[in-house]
């Protein structure tokens, strides 16, 4: 990785800032894009004096546009982008805000088409590796978190798609998988008083990996320019069977899922659509204002 600049979006917490951070060690020059700057320039500082960051949202073309552009500028070259920038919000379909069932998609989904979108003449340049963050949730479709689940199997199909299109023109496409880790977005799902309480219920989902892991496997993928990134690896496993997940998921919730959905109508009431559907993750508008207090 010596020499290598690598752009990572989401960057000022969590898996992106934990990557950056070990990419650092190994020589690679990080370039840090995100939307809590004081968080950023804590990462950019422990990764060097090289590094950069840069404030950005990944729903706004032009802002993530102008990053992009200083960033090719100061360092002249991108090699590697880790389309990482995500957020979360469980809730029932039916009964949850709109406004935050569409944002999780803009930045999920939509996010990482824009990074995409705008790094890729640099990654031609460079005959580069591009690293499209998923989630187990693009193959386990666990009630309550519909628009976290749409948006992973879309970035799936995205980077299954994108292989076969760049790889006579030498860019490297990976597709991460993970589990549930050790994050802020992780412990700010669980903290909400309905769902929070789902997770532990699901066998496949109920662990939390520790982040240290989950770093190794994302590093190792970026170094070898993996085409599947698996944390931890039986999700790969898991991928030969999705045929029959669906059927299990709906005998499973046949009786917590009726339960949840009346607790999830009664928090809406006590606590309004809005807050009982507030987002956690790296990389959305909510995670600034939460920095902020609000």
């Amino acid at each position: 990785m010596r020499g290598q600049v690598v752009l990572i979006t989401g960057a000022s917490r969590g898996i992106g800032a934990a990557v950056a951070r070990k990419l650092a060690r190994d020589g690679a020059t990080l370039a840090l894009i995100g939307l809590e700057p004081d968080e950023l320039k804590k990462v950019a500082e422990d990764c060097g004096p090289d590094a950069g960051w840069w404030e950005a949202d990944v729903t706004d073309t032009e802002s993530l546009r102008t990053a992009v552009e200083a960033v090719a500028e100061r360092y002249g070259r991108i090699d590697v982008v880790m389309a990482n920038a995500g957020i979360a919000a469980p809730g029932f379909s039916r009964s949850m805000d709109p406004k935050m069932w569409e944002r999780v998609v803009d930045v999920d989904l939509l996010g990482v088409w824009r990074s995409v979108h705008l790094t890729l003449p640099y990654l031609l340049e460079s005959k580069g590796y591009l690293l499209l963050v998923s989630s187990l949730a693009a193959i386990i479709h666990i009630p309550g978190l519909a628009a976290y689940n749409v948006a992973k199997a879309g970035v799936e199909a995205m980077g299954d798609t994108l292989r076969p299109e760049l790889k006579h023109l030498g860019v490297r496409v990976g597709v991460a998988h993970m589990t549930f880790v050790d994050t802020d977005m992780v412990r700010g799902a669980d903290e909400h008083p309905v769902f929070g309480k789902m997770r532990t219920g699901i066998p496949l989902a109920s662990k939390v990996y520790p982040l240290d892991f989950a770093v190794d496997k994302f590093v190792d993928g970026i170094r070898k320019r993996r085409r599947t990134v698996h944390v931890p690896g039986w999700i790969g496993a898991m991928k030969v069977f999705r045929w029959v997940i669906p059927h299990v998921i709906e005998a499973g919730s046949r009786f917590s899922v009726p339960k949840a959905d009346r607790a999830a109508l009664a928090d809406i009431q006590a606590r309004g659509a809005a807050a009982s559907s507030r987002a956690t993750g790296a990389g959305g508008r909510a995670d600034a204002e939460k920095a902020a207090g609000k």
